[in-house]
């Protein structure tokens, strides 16, 4: 079939992969930071022109990168809202990332509609701050001048396919991408008009959502461009996930995502339904408190890195001398306690050391991930095997506990951008539909990532036991918090 590129535009840069569009195999690659003089109100980072995303496109794809290549996909960051004017043009700059400034119009959208039930029913997704909705109340409430003057919403994926197509009249978008818009549901596969209209005060023109290996169009040199996504959707498309696997990424907070023939709709707000690149569903839990539980504990140990705290907690043994870290620094999402703190318990003399405390932080942390595995699993998400994702993944605590606390296979795959990977394989289907030679139903069958494969074994019963001892803290602490 030739080669295909897959470019991710994160928050921070964009990097292009160039690929064997039958393998899959890696051939070329191009990285570079988006320019910091792209960012207007410095003191704003939440505001981003847009026009920095094509200038690092355009670095990243410099010295013929792209040469050969007959169709590119294009992955980027969710949640950036591109406000467009009847003409196409900004109104303001992007809004990205998890904008605080939003959180009091995310608690004026949930009262709007009539409370947390009513948004899970109506878009399988609770208002977020970092969301579009919720973004789109913001500029109500807070520049209701740019409000009005918007007549077209976008996202970062959207935004970059049509200018690389060269803004044609037809503005396309994806399910995965739409599905986090809060305005698109995954479960009728159909926008809501009116919850646009809720957030921004009146309607706007929203992009098509066309299949998973669809053409966007095609550029005027020929190259054909495929329908992008959104970065999550993107990464579990590059890692090849399917049925009967889940992704556990540990960043600050955590999140637990897995493939499902079905959308969700969870009363609790607890899941979020997406869409993924496929055709099939991605149902997202989210915890506030991964990474940065390890590192808070580093500090209070006086450690000057998380390698150090793995090393620590190697000295102990399964279930910490009793030590149970309920690690909910933040408050906690899943289960939801907003205001809540962590708790430690099970303080006796002789778990009263550096290491225990060292295991119990690293136990915390996963069991509160296993917490969020097991909200998916009550809603009949068939989980055989996690995908770990994140630099902790690579840590000896964290690859000796997981695969026991989870009770599953866990693989952990190579470092890799699989966000530009997943975008390259979306580009590889859309270029072997268009060609007839392979089935719009059924994506490219590449090769899966370089990873190691850690199984429960003998030690399952032991996690399990590690498990129940978290549970039952929990429960003391925080009774009937977690309903699965």
């Amino acid at each position: 079939m030739g080669i295909v590129a897959g470019l991710d535009s994160a928050p921070d840069f964009t990097r292009i992969v160039v690929c064997d569009a039958d393998t899959g195999a890696v051939l070329r690659q191009g990285y570079a930071p988006h320019p910091v003089e792209g960012a207007e109100g410095g003191s704003r980072p939440s505001d981003v022109d847009p026009q920095a995303w094509l200038l690092s496109l355009g670095e990243a794809a410099g010295g013929g990168l792209l040469e050969g290549v007959q169709a590119i996909g294009v992955s980027a960051q969710q949640n950036a809202l591109v406000p467009l004017d009847p003409q196409g043009n900004t109104v303001r700059p992007a809004m990205v990332g998890g904008d605080k400034r939003a959180q009091v119009a995310a608690a004026d959208l949930i009262d709007a509609l009539g409370g947390r039930e009513a948004w899970a029913q109506a878009v399988g997704c609770v208002p977020q701050a970092a969301q579009p909705v919720t973004k789109l109340r913001w500029l109500a409430k807070t520049e209701p001048e740019n409000a009005v003057r918007t007549a077209v919403l976008m996202q970062a994926h959207d935004w970059l396919v049509w200018q690389l197509l060269g803004r044609p009249v037809r503005r396309t978008t994806d399910r995965g991408g739409a599905s986090g818009t809060g305005y698109w549901s995954a479960a009728t596969g159909a926008y809501r008009g009116d919850l646009v209209e809720l957030a921004l005060g009146h309607q706007a023109m929203l992009p098509e959502v066309i299949g998973p290996s669809d053409a966007a169009g095609t550029t005027p040199e020929g190259l054909l461009i495929s329908a992008g996504t959104g970065e999550t959707m993107a990464a579990a498309f590059g890692l090849g996930i399917g049925l009967g696997d889940a992704v556990v990424s540990l960043g600050a907070s955590g999140s637990v995502m897995a493939v499902h023939p079905g959308a969700l709709v969870d009363q609790t707000g607890m899941i979020t339904s997406l869409a993924d690149a496929t055709g099939m569903h991605l149902p997202v839990v989210t915890t506030l408190n991964a990474v940065r539980t390890l590192r808070g504990t580093a500090e209070l140990l006086g450690l000057p890195d998380l390698e150090s705290l793995s090393d620590l907690a190697m000295k102990s043994t399964p279930g910490a001398h009793g030590l149970v870290l309920l690690p909910y620094l933040e408050g906690e999402r899943t289960p939801s306690l907003p205001h809540t703190a962590g708790t430690l318990a099970g303080l006796r003399r002789e778990s009263m050391k550096a290491e225990h405390l060292a295991r119990a932080a690293f136990e915390g942390m996963l069991c509160g991930l296993a917490d969020a595995l097991d909200v998916l699993r009550g809603r009949g998400v068939e989980v055989r095997r996690v995908f770990l994702l994140g630099a902790a993944a690579e840590l000896p605590a964290v690859q000796a506990a997981a695969p026991s606390l989870f009770g599953a296979q866990v693989v952990v795959p190579q470092p890799a951008d699989y966000g530009a990977i997943g975008a390259a394989r979306q580009a590889a289907w859309a270029l072997g539909t268009s060609q007839g030679t392979l089935d719009p139903r059924t994506p490219p069958a590449w090769q899966g990532p370089a990873a190691q494969i850690l199984e429960p074994g003998e030690e399952l019963a032991v996690g399990q036991a590690v498990r129940q001892q978290f549970v039952s803290v929990r429960e003391q602490t925080h009774p009937g918090a977690f309903r699965v």
